[in-house]
């Protein structure tokens, strides 16, 4: 098994095209057509981690957060993130990162929060736009069920929990071809008229490469006339953050010892209480205040994540609880999804979980 397989698998759950515009989620360090010595997983890729993998004997390290985000003009070991990268590198351990690309996948990070707490009939808190795209097609009557089934197959035509979606719309298409042409109807150097179907279908932008192959491969014309066309559309299925209910409401302060025994953390700093009842719950793994706008809306009793600074809490404004567990504490089931996901696609492969403890803050 080579380090590209592992990659494959981890960007089919989540595709680096769902990372925000300033993550560096992918291969850090290393060689995709290295061979897999072993996998170390954590959310963090510090020296620490490094030297358990060098000890372990694990060549791929895979942590949630990227340990370069911008670029580095220097390596001198004058910092961690330095060190790391010397450490990588002399020593051929790959590392790689699924950050904000795990926190917008429907069933990432957030996800992970959620079941912690049993949240029921959840959704995407704050849905990604310009992710889908619309392929549009032509091709002859007698063959367009052909053409239709293999953009199904290839991912093509997904809305929601609705599959096979599409639209047909039947009209003339011309084409005259030149010398030494092929043409599937009608001669060279002649207009020919033929009866078409007009396809269109809504797919996700990172499987564009793989409908287009689809679609050549099983069109019958030597030339294929398509347009593909850049949606504006929220994408229901991707985005930061979830909103779901709990099995029941409960009392605010059991509530919250709920959540520091479940998130496993050593502080929980919240908001006033309103003497009312929790049932709905917004969660956001990480630094996620950008989402306290989406919580209120979304009807939310409280919003779980980390990172919350001082005045940002009075924006909560008596409409919800603002619950920060921590960044770590928030994120640290990042690690299990990796370990869920490798091997549920690796039966006869087993990675190991770091024992290393990358949390910078401590509580007294």
């Amino acid at each position: 098994m080579y380090i590209r397989d592992i990659i494959q698998v981890l960007e089919a759950f989540a595709p680096t095209s769902y990372q925000e515009h300033y993550d560096n989620a992918g291969l850090i360090f290393g060689n995709p057509d290295a061979a897999v010595t072993g996998v170390l997983l954590t959310l963090d890729a510090t020296e620490a981690v490094m030297d358990e993998a060098l000890e372990k004997g694990c060549n791929l390290v895979v942590a949630h957060h990227p340990i370069v985000f911008g670029g580095l003009k220097k390596i001198t070991g004058r910092n961690y993130v330095e060190r790391v990268a010397i450490k990588a590198i002399k020593h051929d351990i790959a590392v790689y990162a699924a950050h904000t690309n795990l926190d917008n996948v429907r069933g990432g990070v957030s996800a992970m929060m959620a079941a912690r707490l049993d949240l029921q009939h959840t959704r995407v808190l704050a849905p990604k736009r310009e992710l889908l795209r619309k392929l549009y097609t032509f091709a002859p009557a007698a063959d367009a069920e052909i053409v239709k089934n293999a953009l199904f197959a290839a991912g093509a035509g997904h809305i929601g929990k609705y599959s096979e979606c599409s639209f047909y719309h039947p009209g003339s298409g011309t084409f005259k071809g030149a010398e030494g042409t092929d043409p599937y109807v009608g001669k060279p150097g002649e207009r020919h008229h033929e009866d078409e179907i007009k396809i269109e279908v809504i797919f996700p932008a990172h499987l564009e490469g793989r409908v287009i192959s689809a679609m050549l491969q099983h069109h019958p014309y030597e030339e294929v006339a398509y347009d593909v066309v850049k949606l504006e559309n929220a994408w229901a299925e991707v985005g930061s953050g979830l909103v779901g209910s709990l099995p029941e409401a409960m009392d605010e302060m059991d509530f919250l010892r709920l959540v520091k025994e479940r998130f496993r953390t050593g502080c929980v700093r919240y908001t006033p209480l309103r003497n009312k009842k929790v049932q709905k719950v917004a969660l956001c793994g990480g630094a996620g205040s950008f989402l306290l706008k989406q919580a209120k809306a979304a009807g939310a009793d409280a919003y779980i994540s980390g990172d919350f600074k001082y005045h940002e809490f009075f924006d909560a404004e008596n409409q919800l609880i603002i619950a920060d567990v921590g960044h770590f504490e928030s994120e640290q089931f990042a690690v299990d999804l990796f370990y869920h996901i490798l091997t549920e696609n690796f039966r006869k492969f087993a990675p190991l979980k770091s024992t290393i403890n990358t949390n910078p803050v401590n509580y007294l």
